[in-house]
């Protein structure tokens, strides 16, 4: 099992998720959004399990202060160029990839 999590050492929900692998001894690696964002190819990985409109956070604050609720955009581009647009946590197991904090499905990964 080769966990990651990503997202920023703020968010409350990236908070429970490293809680939930901690409580279980189980080791990940934390990448911190707030310092380095997703390469473009980790993206597109993520991408081909969550689709690009559910992993941009609609409902998250860098969205309403750049106002995006108002434009059209390639969501993307703006996901690279912005990383702090992501949905957090984005866990991923290999090949598996949550978005938010889904401790259901980990459990399921963990056995």
């Amino acid at each position: 099992m080769n966990i990651q999590i990503i997202g920023t050492k703020k968010c409350k929900e990236t908070q429970k998720a490293e809680r939930f692998f901690k409580e279980r001894r189980i080791s990940f690696h934390f990448r911190d959004l707030a310092e380095k964002g997703l390469t473009k190819g980790e993206l597109e990985n993520i991408s081909r399990v969550i689709p690009f409109d559910e992993l941009i956070d609609t409902e998250g604050k860098r969205y309403k202060e750049r106002g995006m609720q108002y434009m059209k955009f390639d969501i993307e581009e703006e996901l690279l160029n912005d990383s702090l647009l992501l949905k957090t946590p984005i866990v991923r197991n290999g090949n598996l990839v949550t978005v938010g904090y889904q401790p259901e499905v980990w459990k399921k990964w963990i056995g």
